[in-house]
Parts: C-alpha cells; sequence; structure tokens
C-alpha cells in the first residue's frame, strides 16, 4: 500500500462568499475577482502573572479579534452599467451605518478541505488607484463584528 502525496496548499486556495440573502434564507454567492485574500486572528492576552507561580509568568487570553484583507480586481459590464453585485453590496455596507454596515461572510478551501469560517463585519472599502496602466482593484478590509466561526466546509462534497 502505498502512502498518499502530500501537495503544498496555495494562496489561492481559499474562495470568500458573500450572504446576499438574510440571516433566514441565505443566498452564497461567490465574491469574484479576488487577487489576494488574508486571514487573521488576533487573541488578546493579559499577564495573569502572581506571586504563587515561582517567578513563571501567566498568561490567559480574554478576548479574540478576527479580520480578513483581500484585494478584488474591479470589472464591470459597460454596456448595462453595473458592476458585480456582490462587490456593490460590500461597497455599499461600506458607506452604511448599522446593521447595514455589516458583511454576512463565509470563507473557505476552494478544493473541500476542512478550514472553512463564517462571521459578520464590517467592510471597509478602498481603491487601490495607481498608473494609466494599472487595472482596477479595490482593497477591502473586513473587520469582525462577533464571532468567527469554523463551519464545515460547504465544498466538502463536491
Amino acid at each position: 500500500m502505498s502512502t498518499p502525496t502530500e501537495e503544498n496548499e496555495l494562496a489561492r486556495d481559499w474562495r470568500l462568499e458573500i450572504n446576499m440573502g438574510t440571516d433566514d434564507v441565505p443566498d452564497w454567492q461567490l465574491c469574484p475577482g479576488v487577487r489576494e485574500f488574508q486571514p487573521s486572528s488576533e487573541p488578546n492576552i493579559e499577564d495573569s502573572s502572581d506571586y504563587d507561580s515561582d517567578g513563571w509568568a501567566g498568561n490567559v487570553k480574554t478576548a479574540q479579534a478576527w479580520e480578513l484583507s483581500v484585494t478584488i480586481r474591479r470589472k464591470a459590464n459597460k454596456t448595462s452599467k453595473v458592476y458585480s453585485p456582490v462587490h456593490e453590496a460590500i461597497r455599499l455596507a461600506h458607506y452604511a451605518y448599522g446593521d447595514a454596515n455589516l458583511v454576512h461572510l463565509r470563507y473557505m478551501n476552494r478544493d473541500g478541505l476542512p478550514e472553512a469560517y463564517e462571521g459578520k463585519a464590517i467592510p471597509q472599502w478602498a481603491p487601490s488607484g495607481g498608473e494609466y496602466s494599472a487595472l482596477g482593484e479595490v482593497e477591502i478590509t473586513f473587520t469582525g463584528d462577533g464571532p468567527l466561526t469554523a463551519i464545515d466546509n460547504p465544498l466538502a462534497g463536491s
């Protein structure tokens, strides 16, 4: 019996989807044109050291924050004068307040491997600009509002 060959993971193995429906009736749609994808989740660790630990430092995780940085290549249908509906939902949420400012998102390994997450976040929409020869890109930072939950990868059966 042979040992399966392991393959390197690629940065492009991530897939980002935005819920274009509601919490009760989700409509998950691909966020097209992703060029860069950088998830992070930083714990807040507080020093819990005391005199009773024989000089060893103690630490306690007291909170957690998450963020997702994405660069997208923006495309438009010049005939009908529209952008991707997913891109527009993110852009409009950037300018809104309250619940309208939150984007419900999930991201997962596009090959169906176990890593997948879901949460709500506040988007920061920042067009990249550039020289006359540059393609239109937007840098989006999603700042988590509440938990980033590990989920079963919806592509696992694909």
